[in-house]
């Protein structure tokens, strides 16, 4: 490393670089940028672009010693980067910044600079064993049981809604009118819906009234007492009793097709009989449990690794990761950001407070993503000549010859990092641990019981 250039390591994944520019280049900085402002400045008593240099430096002179010297730091700093090693270098989302910046003022003449600006840089650390590990992961099997629930839920996809003439029972569909009934014997119009409909036994209306409803037929009305306690999760009306006014205005009930042969080619062409159609549900659901249970190997192994390696996640990126996150967020949600920003505030919260709510996530994440690249890294893995030719045509084939080298390195990158994951899996040992049902595994609930 040249006398004028010197990185050091500081904490938090963080690189001090420190500079020395010489007298001359800045002088010669100067003098340009004196010539330049000569040419443009408007002083009384002179011409535009005839004031002497020596009335513009008497004038400005210390303006532009100082404009001129900050410039020529930043285009030396600039030159000296990319010269830099790829762990030496600021991450792409990490702005230098400049230390002491009042102990250099003012610069004079005949003066070298020497100047430090801190950044971020690409975490370093060290990763111990990731192979021949054994990763305890929960047990899952699919059962009869879980097989039928299936096939429940594709009866009820396949079934057909009528209108009921009788009472109304647990599962039917209701439309209903309702309103509060205020001391004074008058409805209170501001609680007041019409046409509102749910299933009974669903849960799913605000007033909790599925047991109110049952045995009621259409046109049928009724004056109920509610009494509600935290449980019943009523917002407003905990430790409250109230009147409700009901109208049922329709009920409809849902008629399922019986598991037959018939049921079984509707639900799929290629199931010609019920044991076809069970099979191919079993199937189904294991390939469910298959594609979950990759996922929580890799992600109980790497929390076994994050848990044994000191990682600092530099601030700009955990930054960089949040607002991709946001940005995520906030199209996903189908508002504008100005939107959703209006919505939070209603809720009574903010962005700060929601991505703030995100941080440990997203630097789990971030962990996890440079646990592996280090793994990538270290396996180097082989990429056949023709499975790169094969996927340079899937992904890249309109690439311009100018831009060729740089789209084959990143190619080059993704092959190999596509490799990190089914590596593991198979260099690792991952035994069956806890029992868990397939329901409570699907919906992650296990890991609460």
């Amino acid at each position: 490393m040249d006398a004028e250039k010197s990185v050091r390591l500081l904490d938090d994944s963080q690189a001090s670089l420190t500079l020395t520019i010489n007298a001359d280049a800045l002088e010669q900085a100067y003098q340009e940028k004196l010539a330049k402002y000569a040419k443009t400045i408007q002083v009384d008593g002179f011409r535009k672009g005839k004031v002497p240099a020596s009335v513009v430096e008497r004038k400005y002179g210390d303006m532009i010693r100082e404009e001129s010297s900050f410039e020529a730091m930043e285009k030396k700093l600039e030159e000296e980067i990319k010269g830099l090693s790829f762990e030496d270098k600021p991450l792409a989302f990490s702005t230098p910044v400049l230390q002491d910046e009042e102990k250099l003022l003012p610069f004079k003449k005949g003066e070298d600079v020497t100047y430090t600006v801190v950044y971020d840089i690409y975490p370093r650390f060290e990763l111990g064993d990731y192979k021949g590990l054994e990763i305890e992961v929960p047990s899952v099997s699919v059962t009869d049981e879980d097989v039928e629930k299936e096939v429940e839920k594709k009866r009820e996809q396949n079934s057909v809604v009528k209108t009921k003439d009788g009472a109304a029972e647990n599962g039917d569909i209701v439309t209903v009118d309702y309103v509060e009934i205020g001391e004074d014997g008058n409805p209170v119009s501001s609680t007041e819906r019409k046409d509102f409909t749910f299933t009974i036994g669903s849960g799913y209306n605000f007033y909790k009234i599925d047991e109110d409803i049952i045995g009621m037929k259409k046109d049928d009305e009724k004056t109920v007492e509610k009494s509600y306690t935290e449980d019943d999760h009523v917002p407003g009306y905990e430790g409250k009793t109230i009147r409700l006014s009901i109208k049922v205005t329709n009920v409809k009930v849902r008629e399922l097709p019986a598991v037959d042969d018939e049921f079984a080619q509707d639900v799929k062409e290629e199931y010609k009989t019920v044991a076809d159609m069970r099979n191919g549900i079993r199937a189904d659901l294991e390939k469910n449990v298959e594609e979950k249970m990759k996922n929580d190997k890799i992600h109980a192994l790497l929390a076994k690794l994050k848990g044994e390696t000191e990682i600092t996640v530099p601030k700009s990126m955990l930054d960089a990761q949040l607002d991709q996150a946001w940005r995520n967020f906030y199209r996903q949600s189908g508002l504008t950001e100005e939107q959703l920003l209006g919505f939070l505030k209603m809720q009574d919260t903010t962005k700060e407070a929601l991505l703030d709510s995100w941080r440990d996530s997203c630097t789990s994440d971030l962990k996890d993503q440079l646990i592996l690249e280090k793994i990538k890294e270290k396996e180097n893995f082989e990429i056949p000549e023709d499975e790169f030719k094969a996927k340079w045509e899937e992904r890249y084939s309109s690439v311009g010859e100018e831009n060729k080298e740089y789209y084959e390195n990143i190619l080059r990158d993704e092959l190999q990092f596509e490799r990190v994951v089914p590596f593991l899996l198979e260099n690792n040992t991952f035994k069956a641990g806890k029992e868990v049902s397939y329901e409570s595994y699907l919906s992650g609930s296990y890991a609460e019981e």
